[in-house]
């Protein structure tokens, strides 16, 4: 059974930075790629980042570009995304999510990807 625990989520200033965490468990498959989506309140969930589990090549979206970066702990089996220079714009619940195919064309695809964490609430506020 997979399972996806999320941390670090809380209240910053605008400005500062946050690291969230993302413990995962269960996933057997070689090829998948583990990514980050937020939802803000009364929006569609949209794609953050995504990385290749087993080679580690990262994807932004353009919003995040030169802000956030993505990476991985094989050996912890976690999942991280440390966002710098936070703006009030990246207010959320924050997801992670495994795609146990890692296909590259919809690697941004919210419906590609199979198993979701409970999430963790960012709010960028002063």
């Amino acid at each position: 059974q997979v399972r996806l625990v999320e941390s670090g989520g809380g209240l910053v200033q605008p400005g500062g930075s946050l690291r969230l965490s993302c413990a995962a468990s269960g996933l057997t498959s070689n090829n998948y790629a583990m990514g980050w989506f937020r939802q803000a309140q009364g929006q569609e969930r949209e794609f953050v980042a995504t990385i290749r589990w087993s080679v580690g090549r990262q994807y932004y979206a353009d919003s995040v570009k030169g802000r956030f970066t993505i990476s991985r702990d094989k050996a912890k089996s976690t999942l991280y995304l440390q966002m710098n220079n936070l703006k009030p714009e990246d207010t959320a619940v924050y997801y992670c999510a495994a795609d146990p195919g890692a296909i590259q064309s919809t690697l941004s695809s919210v419906r590609a990807y199979e198993y979701w964490g409970q999430g963790t609430q960012v709010t960028v506020s002063s």
